[in-house]
């Protein structure tokens, strides 16, 4: 019934196009008098069609074929919803399904329909998990040839699409016109929840997770959670220790292609990415994004504990840890332990000796750059952290927070053999080798020792003569 209804409106539909006519060279049977607009088709025609001529001299057919044709008028229809147009009858009764039929055949699964009887069979591999064709190289499985072919491209290395303005290549004509999208600027994909727009459907609906939290694959053996299986399957190389990537300069491995292009940049020296506001510059996009935050003031993660409120979020993270009072990375010669990878690393240093970092105008060295760029407020007599209370300025923001335990009094370090207290845990460790008796601190002209640096440094001037003060 519904086949008899839909050829019904096809019909109907038809019949009230507006036939219209082009100049055409017409291929016309001998055998039948039906005409073709191209010779293949004729051929075809007179093979299949009729068969006495199948089995006779096939010369003759081509000479048919040869013939010179003659232009003649043959009719055009035009479809009045699209832009389609054809010269067969058929060919518009086939056409018209897809806006008469609004979908005839529907799965029972799932909200997907489809014009033809065809489709709908392909669709239903998906739920049963047929894949009929595989690939003889690697494990890829398909429900169709045609994708299987597509895949078989991959080791062949076949790029058979162009751009015509960049230099992009690749394997399916479908990725071609996504691509053509990021020249025209097109992004007819849009959330209906904030101003995201795309060029695929597929990101607009992993764009969608965001904001309904959803995140449907799961790492089986830590608590990861994520919106797509590629972003898990990057995850799993944590776990396996797979890092296929390496880089040819250092000896720098990673799990993802993407993270080696970002690594090599930091040997080029390349940063394309620059803020409108100051002279900062960064390798990353997400990187900028963060930056920006800086000039804005926006703090979007919060501690649930303390004020604490920071830009990234795995700068949350790692605050959090100064509550549980977790410290997993430790020194393997000394007692140290720290909460971070990279604290690890720069405290190593200290007991290697290596000191890349050096001052240009005198001889000090240091372990990290931060450590530089206080250093060098020294000799430009930069003191940017001052006291509200009194004239007092410095170069560190951690002196400034020493200096206020003197207006509060606040003395949160105690010896535990003797009553003495202290605002700082260094004055405390020095304090401590009263008790101990130690004197790290030797002079090398006379046998004479000291607690600390200063008092040497001190000592030393008797020797020498050197009266600096007037």
């Amino acid at each position: 019934m519904k086949k008899k209804i839909l050829k019904q409106k096809s019909v109907n539909i038809l019949k009230k196009k507006t036939s219209g006519t082009s100049s055409k060279y017409i291929f016309e049977c001998d055998g039948c008098s039906k005409k073709f607009s191209t010779k293949d088709i004729l051929v075809k025609h007179i093979s299949y069609s009729h068969k006495t001529q199948k089995n006779s001299d096939t010369t003759a057919v081509r000479t048919q074929v040869e013939q010179t044709p003659v232009p003649q008028q043959i009719e055009i229809f035009n479809c009045d919803i699209c832009e389609f147009k054809t010269s067969q009858k058929r060919c518009i009764l086939t056409h018209l399904k897809a806006h008469v039929a609004k979908q005839m055949y529907c799965c029972n699964n799932c909200e997907y329909k489809c014009i033809r009887k065809r489709d709908l069979k392909k669709h239903m591999k998906i739920h049963t998990g047929e894949k009929p064709f595989s690939c003889n190289i690697c494990e890829y499985r398909s429900i169709t040839i045609f994708d299987l072919k597509t895949h078989i491209r991959i080791h062949t290395g076949e790029k058979p699409f162009s751009c015509n303005i960049c230099e992009y290549r690749c394997i399916r004509k479908c990725d071609m016109e996504t691509h053509m999208k990021i020249h025209t600027g097109e992004k007819p994909f849009s959330c209906n929840i904030c101003e995201y727009r795309c060029i695929r459907k597929s990101h607009l609906q992993r764009h969608l997770k965001t904001h309904s939290g959803e995140k449907p694959f799961s790492c089986n053996v830590c608590e990861y959670r994520c919106i797509t299986k590629s972003c898990l399957q990057k995850h799993m190389k944590i776990h396996t220790g797979d890092k296929s990537f390496s880089c040819n300069i250092c000896e720098y491995r990673c799990i993802a292609k993407s993270s080696l292009k970002t690594h090599m940049k930091g040997h080029t020296g390349e940063k394309p990415f620059s803020c409108n506001i100051c002279e900062y510059r960064c390798i990353k996009k997400s990187r900028l994004q963060e930056h920006m935050k800086i000039h804005t003031g926006e703090k979007p993660f919060s501690c649930n504990i303390c004020e604490y409120r920071c830009i990234r979020k795995s700068f949350l993270q790692r605050h959090l840890k100064t509550h549980t009072g977790e410290k997993p990375f430790s020194c393997n010669i000394c007692e140290y332990r720290c909460i971070t990878k990279s604290h690890l690393q720069t405290h190593m240093k200290i007991h290697t000796g290596e000191k890349p970092f050096s001052c240009n105008i005198c001889e000090y060295r240091c372990i990290t750059k931060s450590d530089l760029q206080t250093h060098m407020k020294i000799h430009t007599g930069e003191k940017p952290f001052s006291c509200n209370i009194c004239e007092y300025r410095c170069v560190r923001k951690s002196n400034l927070q020493t200096h206020m335990k003197i207006h509060t009094g606040e003395k949160p370090f105690s010896c535990n053999i003797c009553e003495y207290r202290c605002s700082t845990k260094s004055d405390l460790q020095k304090h401590m080798k009263i008790h101990t008796g130690e004197k790290p601190f030797s002079c090398n002209i006379c046998e004479y020792r000291f607690i600390r640096k200063y008092d040497m440094q001190r000592h030393l001037k008797t020797h020498t003569g050197a009266k600096p003060f007037s």
